[in-house]
């Protein structure tokens, strides 16, 4: 099959989730015999034609001229490309800048199949006239793609509630963590099993405020890497807010996922807040990982984790879990061991492609 893969900025990942689904998924299926096209933004740092027998084709966007309206124009020439190329299924990951044009471009003879992302239009950091356009989006997407990806039960349930479309669900994908390195811990001035970590993008939707608040509260004496970009209002917020407690200690953006695996890994606790977003990357990263996880109550996270988890759902249930009878070896060994077994069953991206791959030949015929 020749199979085209759009929505992303491109391969190799130098950004973000999608980038990097698109790497793993386009190189996979290469080796598993079939034709892979994936765009790339023509600023893209690799100017190759070709990446790991993966076809590279650039395609012009201005998002680094006019901001986010840019990347219509990107998708909509990505699309188009697919189009003439004849490309048997054209991938979307995301379509909140793409979906606009599905009613208006021609897939008789390339199918669309669109990853239906994690409800964007309730992302906090929009305010209500953008959610309101994301939700149209949204919509526009689930109407106009005959086939649909949800990479989480939860949206999968979604989709069908609220626009009756069925939906294949395929999860995001992670690699086992399998070679630990306890001298990454002196960079960062913390000591294995004696500190607690976040590891976010600075957004309330998150709820690193509750984390903290809750951290903060309670009498332990441990330290509590928070591991984001402070660039954001609420990140600097956060910043002046608990400056005062020297035990929360901000480390900003740290993009060695070598060193962050490690301090996953090594950590008493690692805490999950997100709330938005499906099968959360950062959440399989930390299962992949080792690490013993405290997560936010929600749909997304508990059909994840199942019991193999501590669960919060305000700062004082965190203080309650930190300062409460501690979790025996037992229960953390298991739930650990459980979650790496997901991890390498459900969550690889070998089985990921696979998953990709046999969607793609159903809808070919």
């Amino acid at each position: 099959m020749k199979i085209a893969i759009a929505g992303t900025r491109g391969i190799p990942n130098n950004y973000g989730g999608f980038e990097q689904c698109a790497e793993y998924l386009s190189v996979l299926l290469t080796e598993m015999g079939h034709e892979v096209i994936v765009y790339n933004s023509h600023y893209h740092p690799y100017q190759k034609a070709e990446f790991k027998g993966v076809q590279i084709v650039k395609c012009y966007n201005p998002e680094n001229k006019i901001g986010t309206a840019g990347n219509f124009i990107y998708d909509f020439l990505c699309m188009r490309h697919a189009i003439r190329e004849k490309a048997d299924v054209l991938l979307m990951l995301g379509y909140t800048t793409a979906s606009v044009f599905y009613p208006f471009l021609n897939f008789k003879k390339t199918i669309l199949v669109t990853n239906m992302d994690g409800l964007e239009w309730k992302r906090d950091k929009w305010n209500n006239a953008v959610k309101k356009l994301a939700k149209w989006f949204e919509k526009l997407g689930a109407k106009y793609s005959p086939f649909l990806v949800a990479d989480n039960p939860r949206i999968q349930e979604y989709l069908w509630e609220t626009y009756q479309k069925e939906s294949t669900c395929i999860a995001y994908g992670c690699e086992p963590f399998l070679n630990p390195d306890e001298s990454v811990l002196k960079n960062y001035g913390v000591t294995a099993g004696n500190y607690g970590m976040l590891i976010a993008r600075m957004e309330a939707e998150n709820n690193i405020e509750m984390i903290l608040d809750g951290f903060a509260a309670s009498k332990l004496s441990c330290p509590f890497l928070v591991i984001g970009n402070l660039t954001t209002e609420y990140g600097k917020r956060l910043a002046i807010k608990f400056k005062n407690d020297s035990r929360i200690i901000f480390k900003g953006g740290i993009y060695n996922f070598n060193h962050l695996n490690n301090l996953r890994y090594f950590s008493r606790y690692y805490f999950h807040g997100h709330t938005v977003g499906g099968t959360n990357p950062s959440l399989l990263e930390a299962m992949a990982s080792g690490a013993y996880i405290y997560a936010h109550q929600n749909g997304f996270n508990s059909s994840v984790l199942g019991s193999d988890a501590s669960y919060f759902d305000s700062a004082a249930a965190i203080t309650t879990l930190l300062e409460g009878s501690p979790i025996t070896d037992q229960k953390r060994a298991a739930a650990i061991q459980n979650n790496l077994q997901k991890v390498n069953e459900i969550y690889t991206w070998p089985v990921i492609a696979g998953q990709y791959e046999a969607l793609c030949r159903k809808v070919v015929g």
